[in-house]
């Protein structure tokens, strides 16, 4: 039960740290195209990173992470550092795609609304910030399920440590393979809990704020 718990807070932590850096760069991209309207390329870009295969992108990190990667000095391979940072590069564009989108909708009656008050540009850009509170929890929503879930890349970058990297989606395919498919079950209804619980209040928050 304690190794459980364990897993369970470390597949938090871990898809917490990859959500908020995957946020940092995300959602200031996603309002500034949905604001500025993005063009098709920007479009394109954004939603074919959201179909990004984990497997590659872990590979990616791998080599760049290795001890002869151009990182490999700083000893990160197999940590849950890099398991945040290829995590966040698969959040990213669910993030971004998601907030330009929302935003895009709403960024002209925003504009012109501040614009008749004697607003300025970045007047409106904050006014589009709070008008769009509700996308941005969907797309955090989104950007924290996807990396929860996620198995490819973390198994690559991170090795499935026990005690050290192990998260609930590589504990349930260790289990699977093992044969223990009663525990496997277990922690895959741990993760789906924990999934719709964050998403949930994720979802409860920004109902609140908006109303």
């Amino acid at each position: 039960m304690n190794e459980v718990l364990e897993i369970t807070l470390r597949s938090l932590a871990v898809s917490s740290a990859a959500t908020l850096i995957a946020a940092v760069f995300g959602l200031p991209l996603g309002l500034w195209l949905g604001a500025r309207g993005a063009g098709r390329l920007a479009r394109s870009l954004l939603y074919a990173g959201m179909g990004l295969p984990p497997v590659v992108v872990g590979l990616f990190f791998y080599f760049l992470f290795s001890r002869n990667g151009p990182l490999g000095g700083l000893g990160l391979l197999y940590t849950l550092p890099a398991v945040a940072v290829a995590e966040s590069v698969l959040a990213f564009p669910l993030i971004a795609g998601f907030t330009m989108a929302g935003a895009a909708s709403r960024a002209e009656g925003v504009r012109r609304l501040v614009k008749s008050l004697g607003g300025t540009e970045t007047q409106a850009f904050l006014t589009l910030l709070a008008e769009s509170r509700r996308v941005v929890v969907a797309a955090l929503a989104a950007g924290f399920g996807a990396v929860i879930s996620e198995v490819g890349a973390v198994t690559i970058v991170g090795g499935d440590i026990r005690h050290a990297t192990r998260v609930l989606t590589t504990a349930v395919v260790l289990e699977t393979r093992k044969g223990e498919l009663e525990r496997a079950a277990v922690l895959g209804l741990l993760l789906l809990g924990v999934t719709l619980v964050v998403s949930g209040l994720l979802v409860v928050f920004g109902e609140r704020e908006a109303a």
